[in-house]
């Protein structure tokens, strides 16, 4: 016999019950009727009429011929059902009057369930909806259901957010996640390798432009990329050693002009007397380069004594 839709969305007795509910019709007879509309399409009673089978009983229908829709008949009459908890309730009405807010409103006061457990089943069917049918035959509790939404519900934010990256920082990747050429996890792999070359990139374009400015004529270490010779993470490294070996170039400089700054006094008085004994014999002992420099500095000197200038 067929089913109304709307009463073959709430679940059946299980089975011990419906042994209960044969073995009590079998002992004292039906109660109350099946109930069919006038196209004999069962609106009420799935479980009597199980019950009657098991039992061996000729099952006693009746037809509804009042004013009120037959949809609303099947549902008033399924819904007050004894055997189905608060959360069954809340689940049935959030997915058979999500149409209609109003009308899950109206149904959670009328049957005396709370908005709040609605609004909990409607979270479980937008983002577990795998778990409606579960919640309803009561098989899975609402509030198991509503956690296991809720973590959907925030990967689902996390994603989003990801995505909107995507399409604001790499949008041709966010073409290709929304085509299904790629999977999210994927593009952002990508993403993450682009941003890691592009700062690679950038660190190799500031060394570049530092050797160009100390006058460096050797190839650049981006053009060792683009050749193929190297790669970013290798340039990267090139990059962090020579500006390692500049700074230390820079700092022993200092420190050796610093050395000469501290003995110049020597080089004033070795200049007011540059061919006598004395200096003759500082000079000799110095090795040739340091001889050299020592003659070049003392002529520098003396010269600038000559014309006045300190």
């Amino acid at each position: 016999m067929k089913a109304h839709p709307l009463t073959a969305t709430f679940p059946t007795m299980n089975e011990a019950d419906l042994l209960d509910l044969a073995q009590g019709i079998k002992e004292d007879g039906q109660y109350e009727p099946i109930l069919l509309d006038t196209d004999g399409v069962l609106l009420d009673g799935r479980n009597r009429l199980a019950a009657c089978k098991l039992a061996g009983v000729e099952p006693r229908f009746t037809t509804y011929t009042g004013d009120a829709p037959a949809a609303d008949v099947a549902w008033s009459l399924n819904v007050r059902r004894r055997h189905l908890t608060q959360g069954q309730r809340a689940m049935i009405i959030a997915k058979e009057r999500s149409a209609s807010k109003s009308s899950a409103r109206a149904d959670a006061a009328t049957y005396g369930i709370s908005p709040a457990r609605v609004s909990l089943a409607t979270t479980v069917i937008k983002y577990a909806p795998s778990l409606v049918r579960p919640v309803i035959t009561g098989a899975m509790g609402l509030d198991a259901a509503y956690e296991q939404a809720r973590k959907n519900k925030a990967d689902a934010k996390a994603k989003q957010a990801q995505y909107d990256l995507l399409r604001d920082r790499a949008p041709d990747l966010a073409a290709r996640v929304t085509e299904g050429d790629l999977d999210l996890p994927a593009a952002l792999t990508e993403f993450e390798r682009r941003q890691e070359e592009d700062r690679l990139r950038a660190q190799v374009e500031q060394a570049d432009a530092v050797r160009a400015a100390d006058g460096d004529t050797q190839p650049t270490f981006i053009q060792l990329v683009d050749d193929g010779l190297i790669d970013w993470p290798e340039a990267a490294q090139r990059a962090d050693h020579f500006h390692t070996q500049r700074q230390d170039a820079i700092q022993h400089s200092q420190q050796a002009l610093h050395l000469i700054a501290d003995h110049w006094a020597t080089i004033r008085s070795l200049a007011l007397r540059p061919d006598s004994a004395f200096t003759r014999e500082v000079l000799d002992g110095l090795v040739p380069e340091t001889q050299a420099l020592a003659e070049h500095l003392l002529a520098r000197e003396a010269g600038a004594s000559l014309t006045g200038r300190d």
